[in-house]
């Protein structure tokens, strides 16, 4: 059983021998598939997907004042906007998003929360381009 891995060694190894290149990009016919997913933490994936104006107000609003824009985007939860929490009710996502407004007003002074506000508001935009929303 050993001796099929060492036969096919040589074979591979011969065109790097003979002055040529290593066969680069030649890909077995296994037919392997790779899949990427982004892990989520709750306050992350509480992020609703809105139209992609309230998207974009709400990455203005968390640019000029720290915490509003996730703070308004709180209500499009209550309003029926998706979240990845489909498991978690309502409320449970409206007050994660509430907490990520707080974490963000209150940590803006040392601006550690006024940068996590701008990038909420651009995932917001990245979620509402996702989502191929653009108006309401």
């Amino acid at each position: 059983m050993d001796q099929l891995p060492k036969e096919a060694e040589p074979a591979a190894a011969a065109p790097a021998a003979a002055g040529g290149e290593p066969s680069r990009g030649t890909a077995s016919s296994s037919g392997v598939v790779v899949q990427i997913r982004e892990k989520k933490g709750p306050l992350r994936a509480a992020i609703p997907y809105m139209p992609f104006p309230v998207a974009v107000i709400c990455l203005f609003l968390n640019t000029f004042v720290p915490g509003l824009g996730t703070f308004v985007s709180a209500f499009t939860v209550l309003c029926g906007a998706r979240t990845d929490l489909p498991d978690r009710h309502m409320c449970c996502v409206f007050w994660l998003n509430i907490a990520a407004a707080l974490i963000q007003i209150l940590t803006a002074i040392v601006m550690v929360g006024w940068i996590m506000s701008i990038f909420w508001g651009m995932d917001m935009v990245i979620l509402a381009i996702s989502q191929g929303k653009f108006f309401f």
